[in-house]
C-alpha cells in the first residue's frame, strides 16, 4: 500500500523537484518504508538525498511513498519498463498478478522483480489502456508513457483506493489524498458551496466532487487520460443487476461460500504479518471463519469495545475467537474525543462526519500492533441488502404502487408536514419520514432517508450559502444512479445507488484513511468484483426476505458462524456520541462553534445551530449526528481553510 502523487505541467515548464517532494512528504503515513521520485529526463531515487536541489528538466513528475507488502526489496517505485519509456506510481494490490505475469512472460515480456506493480507496466505495454480490465484487486495508479506523451490513470472498480486530481490552464496534479494536492503552492483552498451542502445532508461528499473547487475524485471504475492537451475520463466497469440467475437456495449457499472463500484466499498473499478486523457481526465473522479454514496457524484478530453494553460488540467477537481459536487482541476504548477529532480532521482532508470513523481508527491502531495487513468484512450490507433502510424503502415503494402520484403529492405530502416529530428515534423509524418519502419519487425518498439536514434546510443555512445554492438539486446524483441501474427491481436500484455513493465515499473512505493513518493495509474480500457480480444476479427476495436482511448470506454461513453472531441485532460500529457531546465534547463544541473566530458562522445560521445545541444539551431532543457534523466542519475549517 502506498501514497502516490504527480505533476504534469501543460505549459512544458520543468517540474520543481522541491514541490514534488513536498507533495509526496504529505503522504508519509501511507508509506513509511520507502520513497521514490521520477521526473522525465531525470530519474531520481530515495537514496539520492541531493535530488531535491537539482533542477528537473522534464515537465512530468511522479512521487511515491511505499508501505512494503510484496517483494519487499525489489518493489521500489516509481517503477519502469526495460527501456525506461513507461513509468508507474501505484497504490494497492493486484491479486492475480502471478497469472498475469505468466501470460506476459509467454508473450515475451521480461520481469526484473516479483512485484505486482511490474505486472501492470507490462500489461499496459501489451494491452494499452485495456489492461485495467484484466486487473483483479484494489488499485489507484498513474502511468507516464514517454513515447506517447500520455498520462494514464485508473481507479479500481469499487473505489477501495482513493485518487484525486486537479487541473487548470497550466498544470494537472494528482494524489492519493487531497493534502498532497493542496501542498502545491498554486492550488487555492476555495470551499465549494455545493460540496458543503452535500456534506451537511449526507455527512460525506460524493464523487466526483470534493470540498475544494477544482479538486475532483476520479470515480470508481474509471480511467483518466491526459494526452494532446485534453483530459478524457472513461468508465471501464459497472455492476449489472439485469440478469437474474435461478438457483435453489442450497445452490446459492454453496456458490456464495465457494466464491467468498476464493476471494478471501487470494487476499491472504503477503510477505508481512496478516490478520483481520473482528466485530462479531455477520461479515467480519464470515471472513475470519474462512481465513481460519485457509491457514494452519491461528488467525490474528483485532476488536474494540466502548465499555457500554449498548455499544459493545466484544462478547460477539469472543464467540468467533473461541470457535476458531484466533490469536486475539482487543481494547476497551475510552477515547480522547478532543484528540481524536484533531487526528481525523488531518487524515480525512474533507469534512467527514461518519462517527464510526472513531472506532475504525482505534481498531486499526490495535491491529497495527501485530500485523501490517488486515482483512475486513466491509461490503456485506451493500451486497446482501443488510441495512434497515432497505426494508423501509421497499415498504414505501409498495405503498407508492397503491396510491396515484397526485394523491401522494397533494394529500400524503401535507399530512407529513403535520405529523409530529420523534427525534429520539433513527430517521428510518419515524412515521414522519415515511409519509414524507411517500410524497416523493423513489430516488428522492431514498435520499431523504439518508439525509440528516433536510428537516432544517431552510433555517440552518446562512443567507449567503442559500444564495450560492440557488437552483442546486442535491438529489440529482441519486436520481442519476437510480435511473441508470439496469434492473426493474426497486431494491436493486437502491443497492446500486449505495454502491456508487455511500459505499465508496463513506465506508471505503472511512476505512482507507483510518487504516492508512496507521500504515495498515486493509483488504476487503466481500468487495471482490467477481463475488459482487455473482451476488448481483441473485433475486432480491433472497437478500431481503420479509424483514430478514441478508437472508441467504446468513443461511450460507450457518455451518461457519455461531447463531448468536448471525442473528443478533445489528449495531453498526456505533459509539456513544450523544453522551460525548453532552460531556467531554461540550466545552469543545461551545468554544469552537460559538467562538468569535468560528468557521461555520460563514455558512450556517448561528441562531439555528444554537437551538439544536440547546435542545440536545438539555436532553429534550437527540441531534447527536447533526451536531457532530457541525463540530467536524468547524474543526476542519480551522485546520484546512482559516
Amino acid at each position: 500500500m502506498c501514497g502516490i502523487v504527480g505533476i504534469l505541467n501543460k505549459d512544458a515548464r520543468p517540474v520543481d523537484p522541491a514541490i514534488l517532494g513536498k507533495m509526496t512528504d504529505t503522504l508519509i503515513h501511507r508509506g513509511p518504508d520507502d520513497e521514490g521520485y521520477y521526473i522525465n529526463s531525470t530519474e531520481t531515487r530515495a537514496e539520492n538525498a541531493k535530488w531535491k536541489k537539482a533542477a528537473g528538466r522534464g515537465n512530468v513528475g511522479l512521487g511515491q511513498r511505499r508501505l512494503s507488502i510484496i517483494d519487499l526489496s525489489g518493489g521500489h517505485q516509481p517503477m519502469t519498463n526495460e527501456d525506461h519509456t513507461v513509468w508507474i506510481s501505484f497504490n494497492g494490490e493486484i491479486y492475480n498478478f502471478q497469472e498475469l505475469k505468466k501470460e506476459l512472460v509467454a508473450k515475451g515480456h521480461q520481469f526484473r522483480t516479483n512485484s505486482d506493480t511490474e505486472a501492470i507496466i507490462h500489461g499496459y505495454e501489451e494491452w494499452g489502456k485495456a489492461c485495467v480490465s484484466r486487473l483483479r484487486g484494489m488499485f489507484a495508479f498513474a502511468i507516464w508513457d514517454e513515447n506517447r506523451k500520455r498520462l494514464f490513470m485508473a481507479r479500481d472498480r469499487l473505489g477501495i483506493k482513493p485518487l484525486y486530481y486537479y487541473t487548470d490552464n497550466t498544470k494537472f496534479l494528482f494524489g492519493s489524498e487531497i493534502k498532497a494536492i493542496v501542498a502545491h503552492p498554486d492550488v487555492r483552498r476555495e470551499v465549494s458551496p455545493k460540496a458543503l451542502y452535500d456534506y451537511l445532508c449526507l455527512m460525506y461528499i460524493p464523487a466526483p466532487g470534493s470540498i475544494f473547487k477544482g479538486i475532483h475524485k476520479l470515480p470508481a471504475g474509471h480511467t483518466l487520460t491526459v494526452e494532446d492537451g485534453k483530459i478524457s475520463i472513461e468508465e471501464y466497469w459497472d455492476l449489472h443487476f439485469s440478469e437474474v440467475a435461478q438457483f435453489s437456495e442450497s445452490e446459492w449457499c454453496e456458490r456464495i461460500v465457494h466464491k467468498l472463500r476464493e476471494s478471501t484466499d487470494i487476499r491472504m498473499i503477503s510477505e508481512v504479518p496478516l490478520g483481520a478486523f473482528l466485530s462479531g457481526g455477520v461479515d467480519s465473522s464470515a471472513v475470519v471463519a474462512l481465513m481460519a479454514s485457509l491457514q494452519e496457524t491461528p488467525v490474528q484478530t483485532a476488536s474494540i469495545g466502548f465499555g457500554e453494553k449498548k455499544f459493545d460488540e466484544l462478547p460477539y467477537a469472543r464467540e468467533i475467537v473461541r470457535k476458531y481459536h484466533t490469536d486475539h487482541h482487543e481494547m476497551t476504548v475510552s477515547p480522547d474525543a478532543t484528540g481524536i477529532l484533531d487526528k481525523l480532521v488531518w487524515h480525512y482532508d474533507e469534512p467527514f462526519a461518519d462517527s464510526s470513523a472513531i472506532p475504525t481508527w482505534y481498531v486499526s491502531q490495535v491491529a497495527r500492533q501485530k500485523v501490517t495487513v488486515a482483512l475486513s468484512g466491509d461490503g456485506g450490507d451493500e451486497n446482501f441488502a443488510g441495512y434497515r433502510r432497505y426494508y423501509f424503502d421497499r415498504l414505501e415503494n409498495r405503498i407508492r404502487g397503491i396510491f396515484p402520484d397526485a394523491f401522494r403529492r397533494n394529500i400524503i405530502g401535507p399530512l407529513a408536514r403535520l405529523y409530529p416529530k420523534a427525534d429520539r428515534l433513527p430517521r428510518m423509524f419515524r412515521g414522519k419520514t415515511l409519509l414524507t418519502n411517500l410524497a416523493m419519487d423513489p430516488a428522492e425518498g431514498f435520499y431523504n432517508s439518508m439525509s440528516w439536514f433536510q428537516a432544517f434546510r431552510k433555517d440552518i443555512l446562512s443567507p449567503g450559502l442559500r444564495a450560492e445554492l440557488d437552483g442546486y438539486d442535491p438529489v440529482s446524483l441519486f436520481r442519476k444512479y437510480y435511473d441508470r441501474a439496469d434492473s426493474p427491481d426497486p431494491l436493486s436500484r437502491i443497492q446500486y445507488i449505495d454502491i456508487k455513493t455511500y459505499l465508496v465515499d463513506d465506508i471505503l473512505t472511512k476505512v482507507d484513511r483510518a487504516s492508512m493513518a496507521h500504515a495498515l493495509e486493509v483488504r476487503v474480500p466481500v468487495l471482490d468484483h467477481e463475488f459482487m457480480e455473482l451476488v448481483a444476479t441473485m433475486p432480491s427476495g433472497l437478500k431481503l426476505k420479509g424483514k430478514d436482511a441478508k437472508y441467504i448470506f446468513k443461511k450460507a454461513l450457518k455451518p461457519l458462524v455461531p447463531h448468536g453472531c448471525l442473528y443478533r441485532k445489528k449495531m453498526g460500529f456505533s459509539i456513544p456520541l450523544g453522551q460525548w457531546l453532552r460531556t467531554e465534547l461540550r466545552p469543545v463544541f461551545e468554544q469552537q462553534v460559538f467562538g468569535s473566530d468560528g468557521f461555520v458562522a460563514n455558512y450556517l445560521d448561528r441562531g439555528a445551530v444554537r437551538r439544536l445545541w440547546e435542545d440536545h444539551k438539555n436532553g429534550t431532543r437527540d441531534f447527536a449526528y447533526e451536531l457532530w457534523s457541525i463540530l467536524f466542519l468547524e474543526a476542519w475549517g480551522r485546520k484546512w481553510v482559516m
